[in-house]
């Protein structure tokens, strides 16, 4: 008898469609059997429409937790996500249910966007192609030519050296620069071997980067780490770089840096409230390039996404214990 699995979605062409892609992966091996149940329906007929399953996918939102807590026999809550921020992890393992996220869905295409970040701010590729839209040519491509620089010799400094951060430092190696990292967690000399970077303390690379990255999940150790006093501890021509959680950055300390001239400028792809405030200081500062939260946004993201999926949903029909974990902190 096939495992029942629910994509728990609001009905409609674009939720159909992915359910059709994890099933029809599904049917290779039997053994789950994927069911669409709408997300808009009240909390008390949703979690009655999920009776039965042992797995349920679900957004990375507040409300996600407690239709999970109200499945009986529910042993895995799976994200498409890589953030699971909004989830109480807490709660649910009291429930005995298991929190993961996408195995790195997205990795790829979010170190690509870090490193782009990094390029437009150092060639002002912004300004570049807003000149020529707004059929200027290049007036307006402003700043002292020595704010226009290349990657070469520059150090990037990587904070979180997971799936994402590594392969920030892997797409760097050939870029000339000098990549170390920071990571709470202990990783064997092949791993920094094949990414190309080595390990400093955090204090060191926030003083010494030419750019420092942030690759961390959003949690209570982690939330505004990037603060005032980081930013007191940087090069003044430091750029921060920021393509995790919004939260992870205190946004008024990082106004007031970059308006005191502590760090030279940041790159953005998430904000502390999002959408942010169209008044919001930082989108008007030349020093400042923001993109609207859409690293992720490839088609490899979703392909990688539901793979991962399919494989934790039959991990836990076999038996096994699913891949990708978060655990609560």
């Amino acid at each position: 008898m096939s495992t029942t699995v629910i994509l728990l979605a609001g009905p409609g062409p674009a939720a159909e469609t992915r359910l059709r892609q994890l099933q029809r992966l599904a049917d290779r091996n039997g053994l789950v059997r994927f069911r669409l149940v709408d997300a808009r329906r009240p909390a008390a007929q949703v979690i009655a429409d999920c009776a039965g399953a042992a797995v349920l996918i679900a957004p990375n939102s507040e409300s996600s937790t407690p239709i999970a807590a109200g499945i009986g026999g529910l042993r895995l809550l799976q994200t498409f996500s890589a953030g699971t921020d909004q989830l109480d992890k807490a709660l649910l393992l009291n429930h005995g249910i298991r929190v993961a996220n996408n195995g790195g869905a997205n990795a790829v295409c979010v170190a690509e966007h870090a490193i782009w970040l990094i390029l437009t701010i150092n060639h002002k590729f912004d300004r570049q192609i807003e000149s020529v839209r707004a059929g200027r040519w290049a007036a307006g491509v402003t700043g002292p030519l020595s704010e226009f620089t290349t990657l070469v010799g520059k150090r990037v400094g990587i904070v979180g050296f997971g799936r994402i951060g590594s392969r920030v430092a892997k797409r760097l190696k050939g870029w000339e620069c000098d990549v170390v990292y920071h990571d709470i967690a202990t990783f064997d000399a092949a791993y920094e071997a094949d990414a190309g970077a080595r390990r400093v303390p955090l204090g060191e690379l926030v003083a010494t980067s030419d750019f420092v990255s942030l690759h961390v999940p959003l949690d209570r150790q982690t939330r505004k780490m990037a603060g005032a006093d980081m930013f007191k501890a940087m090069k003044p021509t430091a750029v921060l770089i920021n393509t995790c959680r919004g939260q992870v950055v205190d946004e008024a300390a990082l106004i007031a840096a970059l308006q005191r001239g502590e760090i030279w400028g940041a790159g953005l792809d998430v904000t502390e409230v999002e959408p942010t405030d169209p008044g919001n200081p930082l989108i008007t500062m030349q020093n400042v390039v923001i993109t609207p939260h859409q690293g992720a946004r490839v088609i490899q993201s979703e392909w990688n996404a539901v793979l991962n999926a399919v494989e934790n949903a039959e991990r836990v029909a076999r038996g096994l214990e699913p891949n990708w974990v978060v655990d609560p902190v």
